[in-house]
């Protein structure tokens, strides 16, 4: 599995999601930075980190999401490669318009970080297919634009199509509905604010997020 880690100035959390997909795939991430503009070829997914992109000037993910490189992240897409975008990554895909809605300040506007636990509402999917059988997990979350938002059409086709793969059980930030993550309609992009990248090696405080890896290595 050919993977690579997109990295703008601000992300902070690049360097997990290169171990959590050199652990994984077994080989080395290209580490992609955002004004290089190309995404290797055979790639096959693409992971946009979480962090505070541009220092989270304007709106989260708003700056990152004209960055030159999203162009050939939107090829990528085309072509149907995966993209999992976690956290800040998630605002960003919100952002280039590659998934619906918008995320926004927390409810409580604090910023939250601690384990959290997820309900999972699809193993039909190229990233949640490992957790078959299991009805919760717990992923840690380290957010303060995490509320997520959008219009009732949208949230009702979300959940009438299937693609909302999360929601919170104790909803930490005022997420519509309690969605935690969504797919894309081609069902190869994934959007989440919870770091399953920081749950794959037990000394994190769980191993939770490895279902997710596992799912897409066996997708692709």
């Amino acid at each position: 599995m050919k993977t690579a880690v997109i990295v703008f100035p601000g992300s902070n959390c690049d360097r997990d999601a290169q171990m959590a997909l050199r652990q994984m795939s077994g080989t080395e991430p290209a580490m992609v930075w955002h004004k290089d503009g190309t995404i290797p070829d055979g790639t096959d997914l693409v992971m946009v980190p979480g962090g505070f992109s541009y220092g989270d000037y304007l709106r989260c993910g708003a700056m990152a999401g004209n960055s030159p490189v999203i162009s050939q992240l939107k090829a990528h897409a085309e072509r149907g490669g995966y993209i999992l975008g976690v956290c800040n990554g998630f605002q960003i895909l919100c952002e280039t318009g590659l998934l619906p809605g918008a995320l926004m300040r927390n409810m409580g506007l604090h910023f939250v970080c601690r384990p959290e636990r997820l309900k999972i509402e699809t193993t039909n999917s190229a990233f949640t297919s490992a957790y078959a059988g299991n009805r919760e997990i717990i992923i840690p979350i380290a957010h303060h634009d995490g509320n997520y938002v959008a219009d009732d059409e949208t949230l009702n086709q979300l959940e009438g199509d299937g693609r909302v793969a999360f929601r919170y059980v104790d909803n930490p930030n005022g997420s519509a509905r309690d969605i935690a993550g969504v797919i894309s309609e081609n069902g190869r992009i994934l959007g989440m604010m919870p770091h399953p990248e920081r749950a794959i090696g037990g000394h994190e405080g769980g191993t939770d997020g490895l279902g997710m890896f596992e799912s897409l290595m066996a997708a692709a």
